[in-house]
């Protein structure tokens, strides 16, 4: 099983997190924000990744902290997990309807953190959750995992199924990008050998 766990602790945070990018979509998900442990269960649900969150943060403050150390904590138990990335597909992308919303991932495991966020919402909170924490959650997570990472809402007017289509469609490519490829077990995806 390839699995990760991460506990990390500052003045602003403490979070465990423990993944197993082998599992069948179990989560028990705690941040003390009911928007975003929705939208992490959405993304264990889908790519078939367990995950287990224990969020503890200054709340009282802002989101800030809370939702970016939690995006740099699994992050980085899922690049834990994935190891020297030997056999896996490495690229995927999924098209992810949701009603009225439809949204674009595409993503690669290359090793090269990036970000690019086409994403507009029309409210300012989603339940209790900001939703500028959500392009700051995708760049956390996809620097510490080492993801080139595209979300795209082609077109939408639903914030909840914009935010919930976005995590949707990440958790589909993760799961396609996370598998083994029979045609290629043992071998780094990548002509330089490693990634």
């Amino acid at each position: 099983m390839r699995t990760g766990s991460v506990q990390r602790d500052t003045s602003e945070t403490a979070i465990k997190v423990a993944v197993n990018l082998d599992g069948t979509g179990e989560y028990n998900v705690s941040t003390g924000i009911g928007f975003f442990d929705h939208m992490l269960e959405q993304l264990s649900r889908h790519s078939l990744i367990d995950l287990e969150v224990e969020t503890k943060g200054d709340l009282h403050i802002d989101q800030h902290h809370t939702v970016e150390d939690t995006g740099l904590a699994i992050g980085e138990a899922v690049a834990q997990a994935l190891g020297d990335k030997r056999g896996i597909r490495r690229y995927a992308d999924a098209l992810s309807p949701m009603d009225e919303t439809l949204t674009r991932v595409a993503l690669d495991i290359s090793g090269r953190p990036f970000l690019v966020w086409k994403t507009e919402f029309s409210q300012k909170r989603l339940g209790e959750m900001d939703t500028e924490m959500f392009e700051h959650f995708f760049h956390s997570f996809a620097q510490t995992a080492g993801i080139t990472l595209h979300i795209e809402t082609l077109y939408g007017s639903n914030n909840h199924h914009i935010a919930e289509a976005a995590f949707k469609g990440l958790a589909r490519a993760l799961r396609e990008a996370v598998e083994i490829d029979p045609r290629k077990a043992g071998v780094i995806p990548s002509t330089k050998g490693v990634l």
